[in-house]
Formats: C-alpha cells, structure tokens, sequence
C-alpha cells in the first residue's frame, strides 16, 4: 500500500473518499485497487527461485528457467522474467555503465574500491531482499554497519515503493548519528530524490554498486544469507505480524548474541558500541 493511501481515513465523518483521493493527488481507482494474489504455483516457484538465487545469484532468467524444469515445472521464460521483475532479482554480472544522457536517474561512483574501513559509522550500506510466505510475500529492508556488521534499522513492506526504505534510513539517521558513505544498489527505491535528499542534506557522499556487482555491497548480500537461513526457512511465518516479530528476534540475537568469525568472535553490538 502506497503512502498516499495510508492518508486516507475511510470513516471520515465531513469528508468523502473522493474528495480525500483529491487532496492527496490520489485516483480513486488507484484507491481501491487491490493487486491480485499470485497463484500457488507461483509463489512455489518464488520460493524455489528465492531459494536457489541465494546459492546462485549469477543465476539470469534462462539458467533459472533451466533450474526450475529440473523440478517438473513448465513455467515459460516470459513467466520467470516476470518474477524476477517481482522479487526484484537481478543476476550477478557486469553490465555497460549507462550514458549520462540517458540515465534514469543520477548515476553515483562506487566510492568503496581500495576504501579501508576502520571503524564504526564510516560505512553504511542498505539493501532491500524477497521473503517468502505460506500464503504471498513480504519484502525486507536493512541499513547496517560495514565495520561491524551491525544492523542499525529494518522495515517491512508488502510493496517495492521507496517509503519503507526512507522509514529504514530516518530511524537510523536518528538513533546513530551519520556515516561518511552510504552504499546501495542503483534501484529504484534507493536512487528516488526523496531518498537522495535526506543523505545530500547531511552531507552523506553517496555511493553505488556498479549494475549488476550485488557483491559490491557484500556484506547485506551475507546479512540476507543468514536472515533466510537462520530464520525464515527453518521458521516459515504464517503472516506479516509473525515475520516482523520473529524478525525483531532475530535481529536482536544477530546483533548482540551470534559472534562472527570476521569479528574475532565479538558480537556486532560488541565491535559498534566499542569504538561508536
């Protein structure tokens, strides 16, 4: 569900549905527009694929086309694409920079080539990942410390808009300060002005993945590997309530019980709060 839609107060006394569509710049079929659930075999195949691209994440549409045949399924590429497009996959493997006279968007350097990371708050990187359910599925947002691997703010969503992913980075920005590079991919959500300007205006240098180099931001990319199998493959949630809380637990025990290797055996709670 949009913002825009959230404004909307159903049971407004004074002011009519319409009218509210009006004052937001909202259409009222866009109001009362529900999108249509996936079919069951989709969302089996949504798995399998969400499954498979952690272990593969070089995996494009056709080597997954080719994958899924192998479980008996006749999904055709056009179907897998469109998936893809839904999940917001998008395999592994350099791509042409775009023009600057045809970018959609701002196209930001990788600042993070070469760059040492010493300590607390110097790097933060944000990622957005597919979570399968029983019955749909949920996307998830993270923003986490480089250096010590600490997940400083997450959000759920049940759509790819940039407004989670805002909600994700202000709750950060206001409980840990500001971090001299922000890193992400070029997607949508991320390269969205409203997304852009918060970091401009606390003179945040922005950095982004080259397309297609997902393991320019590598250590989200493991955050999401340990989410998924850690938690939401051995747990499945039934719905959006019993994710978020299973997620609030897991965070809480990523961030100050598990110890990392990489950490020397510290906690990331132990590492931020040492040197924050």
């Amino acid at each position: 569900m949009s913002e825009k839609r959230k404004l909307i107060e159903p049971e407004h006394k004074n002011i009519s549905i319409q009218r509210q569509c009006e004052l937001v710049g909202l259409s009222r079929s866009s109001y009362y527009y529900e999108p249509r659930p996936e079919s069951a075999q989709n969302l089996a195949l949504m798995r399998l694929m969400d499954a498979q691209f952690m272990k593969t994440p070089f995996y494009g549409v056709r080597r997954m086309h080719q994958y899924l045949l192998g479980f008996g399924y006749s999904a055709n590429v056009k179907r897998i694409r469109r998936l893809y497009r839904l999940m917001g996959l998008e395999a592994i493997y350099p791509k042409p920079r775009p023009k600057p006279d045809g970018a959609a968007h701002k196209v930001y350097p990788y600042l993070l080539k070469d760059y040492k990371v010493t300590a607390p708050n110097q790097v933060w990187s944000s990622d957005i990942t597919y979570i399968p359910m029983p019955r749909g599925f949920l996307y998830l947002v993270a923003v986490i410390d480089w250096f010590s691997r600490y997940v400083l703010a997450w959000r759920v969503s049940n759509s790819l808009d940039a407004a989670f992913c805002i909600e994700a980075l202000t709750c950060a920005l206001a409980h840990y300060g500001v971090p001299v590079i922000f890193n992400t991919d070029q997607g949508v959500q991320f390269t969205s002005k409203d997304y852009t300007d918060i970091l401009d205006g606390r003179d945040i240098q922005i950095s982004m993945d080259g397309r297609g180099r997902a393991f320019d931001n590598i250590f989200i990319e493991r955050l999401w590997r340990s989410v998924k199998y850690e938690y939401v493959y051995l747990n499945a949630p039934e719905n959006g309530q019993e994710l978020h809380a299973g997620l609030q637990w897991y965070f809480d025990f990523f961030n100050n019980e598990r110890p990392h290797q990489s950490l020397e055996n510290q906690t990331p709670f132990q590492v931020y709060s040492k040197m924050a």
